[in-house]
């Protein structure tokens, strides 16, 4: 035990849990413990906007496997937080926010900026800690790290704000971490039974894997059964796109290859995947999902196993660990998969190369819409891009060991299907929150964590509009990114649904803006405006140059034709129907 006040026990358990970042506006609700993070090592970069701040947590905790730390001022600091910590629960992220409330003698009398700030948090955390005496400052402080890691996910740390102030005797708690096993003997054991029975086996690599650190248990297992493996939706990082086996992503927009070995399977290995309902509903017009196959699930969640889909076996348990256990159990037998081995490698190259082949050849999207824009705007001066194609040419671009962020919207949606990584911790999205403005400020925390990686953000026209005021944090701070910005003028997954379901009667859909590049270079960066195709990749290397050498951010501005992908929701609408008179013209 140890005298200190409640400041000092709050940032020594801080520094206890490794913390040497944390995102957030500076404020007078935390000034006290703030005015000491400095000499215990703990550096806080200002951002613009606090949901921005906690995006940078996110990124940071998913490439680090670290905690992201985000912390801000009492009541509307606060609530600015709430829409990225949704985001970080649905990506699994270890992110502590710290909350400081209205002081205790004042709650409940409508002061300045006051709140009921756990309410606020409660769908999207897994663990709240309320510090409720100024003596258990570190007690709370260390358990929401403790749970942040040990479940999965966004804890809060709320502190009311003259709870900083005193002397108190306590000792700094050391972190607990959780060692996670494989799962039961009983269920590993009958999975084993089902995947040496297995004729078609194919393995979903899901975002366990990459927070297990487990990709190499993943592709020792999937050797051993010669089985194709499909990455989860967003997960495109779980498995590296150079190994013989790797099929690519399910999902929107994902792989046609990966959709055609999966309907064929008998048995599905789940890997560290909840097996969510958006990233298996049907695509390309397949309906691919097996009906018949068995399902094997890990998830070291309990809760997960059998949720969405139904399944022959569940393990709670760490992927890796599972993995490198089944892998144990079919080391020495003989598997009825052995036998179609060489025939099944020959299928997953023949559809491998035959989806390749398509997206060469997929330049523009088809539909009768799509052809329309483009000859309206042919007509137009300037030069505009074919989606697909930009996003080829980035791929082909794209450095090596790159990390990449994708916002919600038609465009980025698209790039599923190109976005092709050798190592975990390289891709992140929204997930199933599917928030705008996610991809800009989770790369920015993402290069903080990893300052040698080349780190590039993908964002459209209202996506960028929601985030771009985060460049004065790389230009203030030294953060050199890359953000591409397709400049589309629309919102366009919305604007989809308006063309197939409401006759193309466009409401809000239109967004005519300046150029994004100039606008980059008023804010302090680089600004590169692309408008032919064979630009575009030289674009990109210069933009990732600068930042790699020069430290540099910039903004890579491409001019896309207003091409639309398929549907982004077509599962949730449907043809209206109208009955009062004055509407029977909008059907």
């Amino acid at each position: 035990m140890a005298r200190m006040t409640p400041s000092e026990a709050f940032v020594e358990t801080l520094a206890a849990n490794g913390v040497t970042d944390m995102f957030g506006i500076m404020g007078s609700a935390f000034m006290d413990a703030m005015d000491i993070f400095a000499p215990a090592g703990i550096r806080l970069i200002p951002v613009v906007h606090e949901q921005g701040g906690t995006h940078m947590a996110d990124g940071y905790a998913r490439v680090s496997g670290r905690h992201g730390v985000t912390i801000g001022q009492n009541g509307p600091g606060i609530s600015n937080c709430v829409t990225a910590v949704a985001a970080a629960y649905w990506a699994h992220s270890p992110v502590v926010v710290v909350t400081p409330e209205a002081g205790t003698m004042g709650i409940g009398l409508g002061g300045f900026q006051e709140a009921h700030q756990l309410p606020m948090f409660q769908e999207f955390t897994k663990y709240q800690g309320h510090v409720c005496n100024p003596a258990r400052m570190a007690e709370f402080t260390g358990r929401c790290f403790d749970r942040a890691m040990s479940e999965m996910g966004p804890t809060q740390l709320n502190i009311p704000r003259d709870y900083f102030y005193g002397d108190i005797d306590v000792e700094i708690p050391q972190p607990q971490r959780l060692d996670r096993g494989p799962g039961g003997e009983n269920s590993l054991n009958e999975a084993a039974d089902l995947l040496a029975r297995a004729e078609f086996p194919v393995i979903i690599s899901g975002g366990g894997v990459v927070m297990a650190d487990a990709v190499e248990e993943c592709r020792e297992l999937a050797e051993r059964l010669g089985a194709p493996v499909v990455n989860s939706y967003l997960h495109n990082d779980s498995f590296p796109a150079s190994h013989p086996l790797w099929c690519g992503p399910l999902g929107y927009q994902g792989s046609k290859a990966a959709m055609k070995l999966m309907a064929k399977a008998d048995l599905v290995l789940a890997l560290g995947s909840r097996l969510g309902p958006f990233g298996t509903l049907p695509q390309h017009g397949m309906d691919y999902w097996p009906k018949n196959a068995k399902i094997i699930q890990v998830d070291a969640d309990h809760k997960m196993l059998g949720l969405v889909k139904k399944i022959s076996v569940g393990i709670c348990g760490d992927a890796g660990a599972a993995a490198k256990a089944l892998s144990a159990r079919l080391a020495d037998r003989t598997l009825a998969c052995d036998a179609t081995r060489d025939a099944r490698a020959a299928e997953i190259k023949q559809e491998k190369a035959a989806w390749e082949k398509e997206l060469d050849e997929w330049t523009h999207e088809k539909d009768p819409f799509s052809l329309d824009m483009i000859a309206e705007q042919d007509a137009e001066p300037g030069n505009y891009l074919h989606p697909r194609q930009v996003l080829r040419e980035l791929e082909k671009a794209m450095p090596a060991d790159v990390m990449v962020s994708t916002d919600i919207g038609n465009i980025n949606s698209v790039a599923n299907s190109y976005l092709r990584f050798e190592r975990p911790r390289s891709f992140f999205a929204a997930m199933s929150w599917g928030n705008c403005g996610y991809a800009f400020p989770t790369i920015i925390g993402a290069k903080v964590a990893a300052p040698d990686r080349p780190a590039v953000s993908y964002a459209g026209d209202g996506a960028w509009g929601m985030s771009m005021q985060e460049t004065l944090t790389c230009v203030r701070h030294n953060i050199p990114v890359t953000a591409v910005v397709f400049h589309n003028r629309q919102w366009g997954a919305e604007k989809k649904n308006q063309v197939d379901f409401y006759n193309r009667r466009f409401v809000a859909a239109e967004l005519e803006n300046e150029s994004w590049a100039k606008i980059a270079k008023a804010m302090g960066a680089e600004g590169i405006r692309v408008d032919r195709l064979e630009d575009v990749g030289s674009a990109l290397k210069k933009a990732v140059d600068m930042q790699m050498n020069e430290g540099k951010t910039c903004i890579l501005e491409i001019m896309c034709t207003r091409e639309l992908g398929d549907p982004f929701r077509r599962d949730a609408l449907s043809k209206p129907v109208r009955y009062l008179e004055k509407y029977k013209d909008y059907v």
